[in-house]
């Protein structure tokens, strides 16, 4: 049996664009935010990035034309929609009527600190805290993101031996993943079994998509949270990082992020985290999380139509989640 899924994954680009100009020049007062949105641009949109970011005047719209050969017109048509469509440039009326592109002031300014140096330090690192007697290595840090991740899994299609935070249970079902009703447990809805049968990678994005979309109506600033997702995507995995200096708004997010596996933390109280590898290439979307072996092994099939065992396969992980709560209901 074949099942077509139909949940879609934007890219990071895909999600920037849904934002208002007001909240991504709010996003771009962070260095790391613009180094991050930097290296995602097409490889033209980057060339043409660089040869205006020392520029103070707006260059004729005729004369950045003339940087690509004619046949490569249609690379520079979706080269000018992307840069719009996230804000970096804009259009600007010069001298005697002629159209030109500017680039965003606030994107530039912090761009050329991400690449020249200066600036506040994006993290503060756990050094200052002297040495962790707990220390967590890359394999073990490696391993704790997947086993979180999988107990989502296993809440999703009703193990009892899986459980998440009432935050979580709450953001699964906002997400249309799963369903409640009064007086019962959360099940699975159809939507959430296409979720599992998702590569790895997709599901994480898709989920944070979903975080992202919900964190304004939970009290949450949605750039500070955005930033320290930047933030964490430009880490050394096996490295600690204090709290220190975090919003209570940001220790929240912080407990989330452990609980996906984003995050290593110790203890609640704990003044210091260890991000882990699906943090740290979260900020690049789907196609930087498949490069990573760990992730790209992982395969979902359903082994037996008659059981509905959904098996979970590969070089790290084999293991089966029941399924037959979506099929009783």
């Amino acid at each position: 049996m074949k099942l077509r899924v139909q949940l879609q994954c934007k890219n990071l680009h895909g999600y920037l664009k849904e934002l208002s100009p007001d909240v991504l020049d709010r996003l771009y007062n962070h260095p790391a935010t613009c180094l991050a949105v930097y290296r995602e641009l097409p490889s033209l949109a980057k060339n043409y990035v660089m040869r205006m970011l020392f520029l103070d005047q707006p260059l004729p719209q005729a004369a950045v034309a003339l940087w690509v050969k004619k046949d490569s017109q249609r690379d520079h048509d979706e080269c000018v929609s992307v840069l719009a469509g996230l804000s970096l440039w804009h259009s600007r009326q010069l001298q005697g009527g002629l159209q030109g592109y500017t680039l965003n002031p606030v994107f530039k300014d912090n761009l050329r600190i991400a690449l020249l140096g200066g600036g506040r330090a994006w993290a503060d690192e756990g050094s200052t805290l002297g040495p962790d007697r707990h220390a967590r290595d890359i394999e073990s840090l490696d391993r704790y993101a997947m086993e979180r991740w999988e107990v989502i899994l296993h809440f999703m299609v009703g193990s009892p031996s899986a459980a998440v935070s009432q935050d979580l249970a709450q953001l699964l079902v906002q997400a249309g993943l799963m369903k409640s009703e009064a007086g019962e447990a959360p099940y699975i809805t159809s939507a959430g079994f296409q979720f599992l049968l998702l590569d790895t990678a997709s599901q994480l994005w898709y989920f944070t998509l979903q975080y992202l979309k919900t964190a304004q109506s939970r009290g949450m600033d949605l750039v500070e949270i955005l930033s320290f997702l930047f933030q964490l995507s430009f880490s050394t995995l096996g490295r600690d990082y204090s709290v220190e200096g975090m919003s209570e708004s940001l220790l929240t997010f912080l407990q989330h992020l452990r609980e996906f596996g984003l995050v290593f933390q110790r203890k609640r109280k704990s003044r210091r985290y260890y991000p882990t590898r699906l943090a740290i290439t979260l900020a690049a979307g789907t196609q930087s999380f498949r490069s990573l072996w760990w992730l790209s092994s992982v395969k979902c099939f359903i082994t037996s139509p008659t059981s509905w065992w959904l098996r979970l396969q590969g070089s790290q992980c084999n293991r089966q989640l029941p399924t037959a709560s979506l099929h009783s209901r």
